[in-house]
């Protein structure tokens, strides 16, 4: 019913977002819980760290990355390999949560395993993502792309999304299976859903845009994406427009991978958190569709600047959580604009492009910017969470686990930064090249 005239090649495109969402739900989201309760200190600033870490791997090899899966035919091939990459990493992780903790340094070093695991299987779930959005341009028309960029993603909040944190929370509330074990499913689940329903893509969907391998292709890429690099400069609207990105998305990113770790340092009870988050899974649909609609209405721009206003509210609302409740309250506000943001910000791009030959280039250096935004936010949230602790340790006699709980709100809030500086990009620059013509967006 909702992939009614949508083709055999979009439905298998989108059918990726249903796939690759089960690592966004159970890897983002339980693991930092997980890794909370093994870890004996400052849970949250190494989880920043962590996730910082991990970006920043993918934000260096993506512009290389993007211009090698131009090349005909390697598009696909590079694809495989980055989700097959974290799909062995998530089957990895299903052994951690089955060792003795009650031997110490066994802790310590599962907790360093989770870590290096975590980083690996972000990298495989960046790496594939930045081919899989490049084969947007493959299997779309620029007319079409709005809906179909925005589809995937309430395909996956139905899909990736939503049922393996289903089956988690049936396993642990509904049949009492005890939380280590259960969490060894779902991770294992992970990895299982992800390869299995990555098969649509890597079946039906070709590379239809590419230029001829090169005698030097390492070097020619990195000559290209110079060129590359020197054209989305003199292309004023997508320089600006990159650059609000590389602000606002950070934002976006920082709260999806942060979220259930601040919950956790609060002390908000993991069970409703988790239930929360599937109440933004569920939610996710009907607020994508929603935003397919006033897409067409008002334009992909409008609703983007809706999604960072929406953000900015959410950061100063999540400061002055303190009861469970108010994660649900906070869950709400994410599920309208998640899917929706990601999802017009790159189409938006896409339409932007001036070369399709040349589509991984391009999205090449999308990636980068994401990625690299996304080491910014959890080290700024790591930092301020440090400063913040240090700063109360000095004046308070509470225990170690209160003060992390004082400090938290500071990291959280001082993510409203990043969304000033990428509004303000969003609203007040990137019109006025717009309107000179510098460029286009829906």
């Amino acid at each position: 019913m909702f992939l009614k005239g949508y083709t055999k090649q979009e439905k298998s495109w989108m059918m990726y977002d249903w796939a690759n969402s089960a690592h966004s739900v159970i890897v983002v989201t339980i693991l930092p819980i997980f890794f909370n309760s093994i870890a004996t200190e400052r849970g949250m600033s190494i989880w920043g760290y962590a996730t910082s870490a991990a970006m920043l791997i993918v934000a260096l090899m993506a512009p290389v990355l993007g211009a090698f899966g131009d090349f005909r035919g390697w598009r696909k091939k590079l694809f495989f390999g980055f989700m097959l990459l974290g799909v062995l990493a998530c089957a990895a992780l299903a052994v951690t949560p089955m060792v003795d903790f009650a031997d110490p340094v066994v802790v310590e070093r599962t907790a360093m395993a989770i870590l290096v695991l975590y980083i690996v299987s972000t990298v495989g779930f960046a790496g594939a993502n930045l081919y899989y959005d490049s084969f947007l341009n493959d299997v779309t028309t620029p007319e079409r792309m709005d809906s179909v960029s925005t589809m995937c993603y309430g395909l996956g909040y139905i899909g990736g999304s939503t049922i393996p944190l289903l089956l988690f929370l049936l396993l642990v509330g509904a049949f009492g299976v005890d939380m280590m074990p259960a969490m060894s499913f779902a991770f294992g689940l992970t990895a299982a859903w992800w390869f299995v329903f990555s098969l649509p893509l890597l079946k039906n969907v070709e590379q239809t845009s590419w230029v001829e391998r090169t005698a030097h292709p390492v070097r020619d890429s990195l000559a290209g994406l110079a060129k590359t690099a020197k054209e989305i400069f003199g292309y004023k609207a997508m320089f600006v427009y990159l650059i609000a990105y590389f602000f606002y998305i950070d934002g976006v990113n920082t709260v999806i991978h942060m979220s259930t770790s601040y919950g956790d340092t609060l002390g908000l009870d993991s069970t409703a958190m988790l239930l929360a988050l599937l109440l933004v899974q569920v939610l996710g649909l009907p607020f994508a569709l929603l935003y397919i609609k006033l897409a067409d209405r008002f334009g992909a721009r409008a609703r983007v600047g809706i999604g960072i206003g929406v953000y900015c509210f959410i950061t100063v609302f999540a400061f002055f959580i303190s009861e469970t409740w108010h994660f649900w309250v906070l869950a709400v506000l994410v599920s309208t604009s998640q899917g929706g943001i990601q999802a017009l910000s790159r189409s938006m791009f896409g339409k932007m492009i001036p070369d399709k030959s040349r589509t991984g280039e391009f999205f090449g250096f999308y990636d980068i910017f994401g990625k690299f935004s996304a080491i910014m936010g959890p080290t700024l949230v790591a930092v301020t969470n440090g400063i913040a602790v240090d700063v109360i340790s000095r004046t308070s006699t509470a225990s170690a686990e209160e003060i992390e709980a004082m400090a938290a709100p500071w990291g959280v809030l001082s993510i409203l930064i990043i969304f000033i500086i990428g509004g303000g990009l969003y609203f007040f620059v990137l019109p006025r090249y717009l309107k000179r013509g510098a460029g286009k967006a829906a």
